[in-house]
């Protein structure tokens, strides 16, 4: 006899709000075919819509497993309030009893939003009373209740294996010019049973999230990533990743070897330095590790002049080794930070 219990199609979790309304989430489960793991709809909010998407996404990083066989359906009975987050953790979720994470009722109710899904952390929830919910039995997220989603399953915080890391990059040029970073959050993966014999490098892709980019940013961020792990040798299909940028505007490329760097001390493949690491390269062959050279030499040069500090570490590329200007690397050294121009990225 088999005791296995059957994943369920459709699950609902209802989400009270502060007014004593209720918003009603649906998740649906069904064969993927080809189409993205995760589907949301709101009524009249496409924004919102995405929103829902990148919530999701973001809590699945800290699942230790990555399945994609199965693509989730999530929808809104009607679209929620202004400002209004609490929906979030009812997303969650939903997300989580309709592919068997949780078992089916797990949670009838809830209301919590977080800015740190990919941590699995809840920062709170919105409604004024706790104990105006507590006769429905609405799970609350924040300190007071559902900290964090391992207490879901009994487990520690999640956050607790993650591992995070925030290089910096030139971002403009001349006396305008500014710092940027880019955080780069790694969670240990274990490939699910039934996986093996998928297209590695799709799935890689399918396992980093860049929440807030636009569809091109996205796809340079797996790419680059996706290049530069393959250049590891055994680091593809092990990790589940978010990547954040800083809020400033960016043009150019200059970010990505900051972004590989970045990957690569939370992965452990690196030396951390003792003050930040800076880096300005791109590359059009991440899967080889060579550094190609971005524009701006003096005016990035005079910028990280300005702004290095000691235990700083500078990487830029080997091409610009002879038109950085008369002195650089001295004046870096008294200021107590580092130089290198690199042609591979490798141990540095």
């Amino acid at each position: 006899m088999n005791n296995i219990p059957t994943r369920p199609q459709t699950v609902q979790c209802r989400c009270p709000l502060a007014d004593g309304a209720e918003l009603v989430l649906t998740a649906t489960r069904r064969a993927r075919a080809g189409r993205a793991e995760v589907k949301c709809s709101v009524p009249d909010d496409p924004r919102l819509a995405e929103r829902m998407q990148q919530v999701v996404r973001l809590a699945r990083l800290t699942e230790p497993s990555f399945d994609s066989r199965d693509q989730v359906v999530l929808s809104i009975d009607r679209r929620p309030p202004l400002a209004e987050r609490g929906w979030e953790l009812a997303a969650v979720l939903a997300d989580r009893m309709v592919r068997g994470l949780l078992r089916p009722g797990a949670a009838g109710a809830a209301n919590g939003w977080s800015d740190e899904w990919e941590r699995g952390r809840v920062g709170g929830h919105t409604l004024a009373s706790a104990a105006s919910c507590s006769q429905g039995g609405t799970l609350l997220g924040g300190p007071a209740g559902l900290a964090h989603l391992g207490l879901l399953s009994g487990h520690g915080d999640p956050a607790a294996a993650v591992s995070a890391v925030r290089a910096w990059f030139p971002l403009h040029s001349g006396e305008a010019g500014s710092l940027g970073w880019v955080e780069v959050s790694v969670h240990p993966l274990a490939r699910a049973a039934g996986q093996a014999g998928q297209d590695d490098a799709l799935e890689e892709e399918q396992t980093i999230a860049a929440p807030g980019q636009d569809a091109a940013r996205q796809l340079a961020v797996r790419q680059a990533l996706c290049g530069a792990r393959h250049f590891d040798g055994r680091a593809t299909g092990r990790w589940r990743t978010a990547v954040r940028f800083s809020p400033h505007a960016m043009v150019g490329r200059s970010w990505e070897l900051a972004l590989v760097m970045a990957d690569r001390l939370a992965r452990g493949r690196d030396f951390v330095p003792r003050g930040r690491l800076i880096a300005s390269g791109c590359s059009d062959a991440w899967h080889a590790g060579r550094v190609d050279p971005v524009d701006g030499v003096h005016p990035k040069c005079a910028l990280l002049l300005r702004e290095a500090a000691a235990g700083d570490r500078i990487l830029l590329p080997r091409t610009w080794e002879g038109q950085l200007p008369d002195g650089f690397a001295e004046q870096l050294r008294a200021q107590g930070a580092s130089v290198a121009c690199v042609e591979r990225i490798g141990l540095i």
